[in-house]
Order: C-alpha cells, then structure tokens, then sequence
C-alpha cells in the first residue's frame, strides 16, 4: 500500500503542476500581467468571473489604462491604478495602450532629453496614449499634443518596458 501511493505521489504532483500551466497558457497566449485599456465608456467590475457574480463598481470612462492579472475563459481579471481588483469580460478591454499621468504636473518633452522643448504640461489624472517606450523615455500623445514623458510620471507601463 505504501509503495504504491509513493508512486502516486509524484504522478500527482506532475498532474496537478501540468494543470496549473495549462490554465495560464489555455487562454489567450498573451502575457499576464500586461496592460490594457478600457474599450466603452462603462465597464461593470465584477466579484468573480461571470454574469452570475455582482457587480463591485463601475468604470465610466473610456481608455483608462488597466492591468490584465488573469484570464479565465471570456473573463479578465483586472488592477487599477489604485491596486483594486475585479473581473470584466474581454469584449470590454482594448488592446491599445493608454496612460495616467501620476504624481504632479509632468513635463512632455519634444525629444526623450530634458533639454529639449517642452511641449505641454500634463496635469495628474490626464490621459492620453502610448505610441512607444524606449524603457525610460515614452512617446505620448495627450489631447492631440505628441511629445516624450519619462516613463516614470505616469501609470501604464512597467519599469524598463519596451514598446514599438
């Protein structure tokens, strides 16, 4: 009885484990965590993944930038900027990257050197998109203003990420 359960052991194991990494690689392939946005103007934030669970809160503008934390089939968990957690369904999530601008007034260069010109100041709680990221330096676009922030002043994108 012994032997065997010690066999069963490690089979269980391995099951369990082959389990796990299925369910983070059964759903979209995309990595997790990544950000996203908001894709409609009101998003129901859910307790769980389904209709079935209620309603937490809801977000009432559009392209604000979120974390996509977990997938369970049509479902994505998500965290805001304030670290609160919910879940939404896909269809309500775009793929094109947004910002927040955090902290105080953030300076939005012409060129990614404090040198340069500064083309606009952004107020906190502005948002705008994300176009690319060297890793310190991002190109934004805020209110039709194109120019470079410091990765740094504003929420949606992680600390050395590259975009192009």
């Amino acid at each position: 009885m012994f032997r065997a359960l010690s066999l069963c052991v490690p089979f269980l194991v391995s099951l369990i484990l082959m389990g796990s990494s299925f369910v983070a690689t059964a759903q979209t392939g995309l990595p997790v965590p990544r950000f996203v946005s908001l894709s409609v103007d009101e998003v129901n934030v859910r307790v769980g993944p389904g209709r079935r669970y209620p309603i937490a809160w809801t977000f009432v503008r559009v392209g604000w930038p979120v974390e996509v934390i977990a997938e369970y089939e049509h479902w994505r968990q998500i965290r805001d900027i304030e670290g609160a957690t919910g879940w939404v369904h896909k269809t309500l999530l775009s793929g094109r990257r947004t910002i927040l601008i955090t902290g105080d007034r953030r300076p939005v260069y012409e060129e990614p050197d404090t040198d340069s010109e500064v083309v606009l100041l952004a107020e906190p709680g502005v948002q705008g998109t994300l176009a690319e990221c060297d890793g310190l330096w991002c190109e934004v676009d805020i209110a039709g203003n194109r120019g470079w922030l410091k990765a740094s002043h504003f929420y949606g994108v992680y600390e050395n990420e590259k975009i192009r």
